[in-house]
């Protein structure tokens, strides 16, 4: 894969894990990825290398340091990544297959999602606290 990328080319694969819910479900959606030419910017998803972990992940990128490392964020997750560095980054999100429906990430409409997504995750975590909770008590 970092072969076919660093050769210019894109690559797809269906990630697994639900941090990106509910843009990309666990095991049928599919993410087109290539190599970032720049700096990564607000909202973009990219697929890094976790050091830390030993692991790879996909999430979005909700923050900067201001020593040039990105705090990254799964849609699905609250706890955030911190010092994700530029050399980190593997290769950037350029389109998804959702439920057999292909979305690019320049299109408006997304970056509205985007945004939206941003601004509702304090009334999201609410929500998915008093689900857990109930779930507990039953």
């Amino acid at each position: 894969m970092c072969e076919q990328l660093d050769n210019g080319k894109t690559v797809s694969f269906i990630p697994k894990g639900n941090s990106m819910r509910p843009m990309l479900n666990s095991g049928t959606d599919m993410v087109i990825l290539k190599k970032p030419d720049g700096e990564l910017r607000l909202f973009d998803v990219a697929l890094y290398f976790r050091r830390e972990t030993n692991q790879y992940s996909i999430h979005r990128v909700v923050g900067f340091q201001k020593d040039g490392s990105y705090i990254m964020l799964g849609d699905n997750n609250f706890a955030k990544e911190y010092n994700i560095k530029p050399e980190d980054i593997i290769a950037v999100v350029t389109a998804f297959y959702h439920k057999g429906k292909m979305y690019e990430v320049t299109h408006p409409l997304y970056r509205l999602y985007c945004e939206m997504l941003f601004l509702i995750r304090p009334v999201r975590r609410l929500f998915v606290t008093l689900k857990h909770s109930i779930k507990k008590k039953r």
